[in-house]
This record gives C-alpha cells, structure tokens and sequence, in this order.
C-alpha cells in the first residue's frame, strides 16, 4: 500500500477524475490529513473567466467552500465596475482580457476553471478548458444553440473531467424532494406542466422597435472583439453591454434562457423528458427581428418515455402573462369556496395523476394544492433529511468542488444540464421564427423548417471555428 505522503495533491486529482462514479476516499482521509482548514497543497486551483458581477459573486461561494484558491483571473471589461470589485479583493491574483493568453501562461497551475460570461462567450472557454483536462463550472445557460450543447456533452464524455453547470437550486431542497417524491411515486404520471416567468424588468428591451442595431461610444478598456467571442460581430450598444445583451437574439436567450434551467429543471430530470418532439409558439406579443418577443407564450410535446405518459410544458414569459389556474386548486376561505390562485412572478404547476404541485424555482420546494389537499396527504409524503435539504446556493459550488476532489458526483454535469438547455434552445427557435416546429428527437433536425435547422448549429464567426472542431 502507498503510503500517503506520497500521494501528491495532483496526483490524487487526477486519479480521483480518471475513476470517475468509483467510491474514493475523501482527500483529508486518503493523504492522513486532520479536519479544517486545509493546507494550500491540497487546495482546488481555479480561474475565473468572466467576472462581472456573476462571476464576483460566484468567485466568493467557490473560495467560501475552503478547498479552493483563485489562481487568475479574466474579463473583456476589467476597468468595468464589477471586475475591478473583484479585482481590488484579489490584488495578487494575475488579469487577462483574453481567456487564451490565461490558460497557456498558467493551465500548468489550475485544476479547474470558472466560467461566468454572458452566454454567448460561455462555449469557446469551456471547450478550451476541458481540452486542457480543467474542471468545468459554466453559469447556464450552457450555451446559446443546440449544436454547441452536443460538442460540451462529447468534450465531457471524451475528457472525462468534473462539470458543472450553474443552475444552483440543482443542489438545493427542490432537488431532493422532487427526487425522493418521484421514486416514491408521489410525483406520477405528469401530462402536463406549466411553467412561467412573467417579470420583464430584466429583460428591459423586450418589445421595443429595432430595425438595426444601436451604437454608442466603446468604453475605454473594453475589448469589444474578445467579448463577442465567437458570436456573430455586432457593434458596441449600452442597450446591449453591460447589462442588456440578454434580451438580442444574437447574444442572449431572453427570459426562457436565463430562468428556465432554474424552473424546469428537476421535472426535466426526474421526470426523464430528453428532448420534445414538437414545440409550438402558440402567441408571442412584440415580435422583432432583433430582440425577444415583449411576451411569448409557448407549448413543448414530449412522448412517452418508459412507464410515463407523453408530457407538455407550456411556457410563458412576459410581464402579466400567466398560465390560468383552475379554481378547485385554490385554498378554501372560512365560507367553504375556493379563493383564486395567485400565482408567483416565476414558478410552475404540476399536474399529476393525483396530486397537484405548486413551485416557483430555484431550490424552493413543491407543496401540494389546495392547501386541505396538502395537509390531507401529509403524513403519507416521504421525508429528506437535514443533511440533504442543508444545500442552498452556496452547496452547488460545494458539490463542485468535492466532485473534483472525487468525493462526491456532480449534481448538474453536462450530461445532465445539456439536453435541458437544448429544450430551451429548441424554445428559443420557435420564439424567433414562430409557428410549428416538428423535432426529430433521434437525428436531433427539424422535419419542417429548413431555416429553423439553419439555427440548431450556426458557425461562428471567423477565427473561432477551432473550438468547434475539437470533438
């Protein structure tokens, strides 16, 4: 037996990754280490691409978990606002504006890397750093199109390297319970699902006028050309960065893609949906050829899959567009009649065979409705534990980082976060060019729209074919 002062921090890692889903002992046990802090040997190393205030924010959970170490850092804008925050709390740690120049002079220091770009900039990095055999933690969506979702799931498979995709509540109470209610079969039998986000504050363009693109002066320090990445170019707008480029087609995946990873995604797990077969843009309200729909109102067909009944996800977005509840779902009133439901500003309903379930996303948990239907049941709901339901935002990161020190599984690995964002892809499609999309979910095209098959892969723009070439 190897003694365990030999076994080298790096060394262990890269064992703990190439026996990836066999049981390994945590590292303070395997190097004979006692708890707390652990010394800086045995630390993860990661970069961080992209830190605006994303990126600062989830720089702070990774280092808040005690195992990990910030190693350098990159950004297009560092003289923005959020970046030099950042910035100012590490001032040792290594800049860059390109996340290229990052890995080469210091890949041979990171084990992981932390990817918080606006979505379109999210694919490049990733593929690049797990070429690289780096550990990935990638904000979600995972990327803006389908195709780019299938090359992240082979360099996954190809590279076997810890992934991670930033939808937190996938650590969170939701997680487990949806999980534990599924298997116990509480959660059976879904038809249907409705799904909302009906907030546009953050999307603050939506439905606005555009017929080309605005301009503004570029700001002093911002490398335009590294921020676009391989997105198609299109000039620098403050409609557009820094907080803005959500809402274009070009760059963003508008409501869907930013809040339907946090919405949708144990149903989509637990309830094994894979891709749908049709998706259909039954209204969408301020429709632009630049920017998403001021509200839009969608339907996903899935099939039956094992012992489950085909299953449809309808989706609206949009400030006041909100799916009808019936009634007999609200709580009773001290007279005996049903009150109205008043639904959240995001959630969900799930209708099941017998029971009726009320969410709203994130790791905020199912409770049963009508209320007398919920403490009718009660007793018979099985439980998960305190030690499970303890993962909140920060217990994602943590996840993360034991499942690169081979102590844990990751939770969302791309595997698992890439065909829920190739359904809000396939959502994306329909909200731009409307109507009905039929899906081949084995050859993964579109059976009768020839554009809408044009926008599951789009090349990128020149000098990025690269990245797509790797699997």
């Amino acid at each position: 037996m190897i003694k365990s002062s030999k076994i080298s921090r790096k060394e262990f890692l890269k064992a703990s990754a190439a026996l990836a889903g066999v049981f390994i002992l945590p590292a303070h046990i395997a190097l004979g280490k006692s708890s707390g802090q652990l010394p800086p040997s045995e630390l993860i190393s990661f970069a961080a691409i992209g830190i605006g205030k994303q990126g600062g924010q989830n720089i702070t959970s990774l280092l808040s978990t005690g195992m990990t170490r910030l190693v350098a850092v990159c950004d297009a804008h560092l003289q923005d606002t959020e970046p030099q925050k950042v910035i100012a709390a590490h001032p040792k740690v290594p800049t860059f504006t390109d996340f290229r120049e990052m890995l080469d002079r210091h890949g041979n220091e990171i084990d992981a890397v932390l990817i918080a770009t606006p979505d379109h900039a999210h694919f490049s990095a990733t593929m690049l750093a797990m070429s690289m055999g780096k550990h990935v933690y990638v904000q979600k969506p995972l990327a803006p199109t389908f195709g780019q979702c299938e090359r992240l799931m082979k360099m996954e498979q190809k590279t076997g390297v810890v992934t991670q995709m930033g939808n937190q509540g996938h650590s969170g109470a939701n997680y487990f319970q949806f999980k534990a209610w599924t298997e116990a079969g509480i959660i059976q039998d879904v038809r249907k699902i409705d799904a909302w986000f009906g907030a546009n504050e953050i999307l603050g363009l939506r439905g606005e006028t555009f017929k080309q693109y605005p301009t503004d002066p570029l700001p002093e320090g911002l490398d335009w050309d590294q921020w676009i990445d391989g997105a198609p170019m299109i000039p620098y707008s403050l409609k557009i960065h820094p907080r803005l480029w959500r809402n274009w087609y070009d760059i963003g995946g508008g409501a869907l893609g930013d809040w339907g990873a946090h919405i949708i995604d144990t149903a989509h797990r637990f309830l094994k949906l894979g891709l749908p077969e049709k998706i259909t843009a039954v209204d969408r309200v301020g429709v632009n050829q630049f920017v998403f729909p001021k509200a839009t109102t969608l339907r996903f067909d899935f099939p039956a899959r094992e012992t489950m009944p085909p299953c449809v996800i309808n989706w609206y977005d949009g400030a006041d567009n909100l799916p009808k509840v019936p009634n007999e779902y609200g709580d009773l009133t001290p007279s005996g009649e049903r009150k109205p439901v008043k639904l959240d500003r995001s959630g969900k309903i799930i209708y099941g065979k017998d029971l009726i379930f009320r969410g709203t996303s994130h790791a905020s948990t199912l409770r049963i409705i009508p209320r007398d239907k919920m403490i009718e049941v009660y007793d018979s709901l099985p439980k998960f534990g305190k030690e499970e339901s303890r993962y909140i935002t920060p217990g994602h990161f943590k996840n993360f980082v034991l499942a690169c020190r081979g102590e844990e599984t990751a939770r969302s690995p791309f595997s698992i976060s890439g065909p829920l964002c190739q359904v809000l892809n396939l959502g994306i499609i329909a909200q731009r060019l409307g109507g009905v999309l039929h899906f081949d979910r084995n050859k993964k095209r579109f059976t009768n729209n020839s554009h809408a098959n044009t926008l599951l892969d789009p090349p990128p723009r020149e000098g990025w074919e690269d990245y797509f070439k790797m699997v």
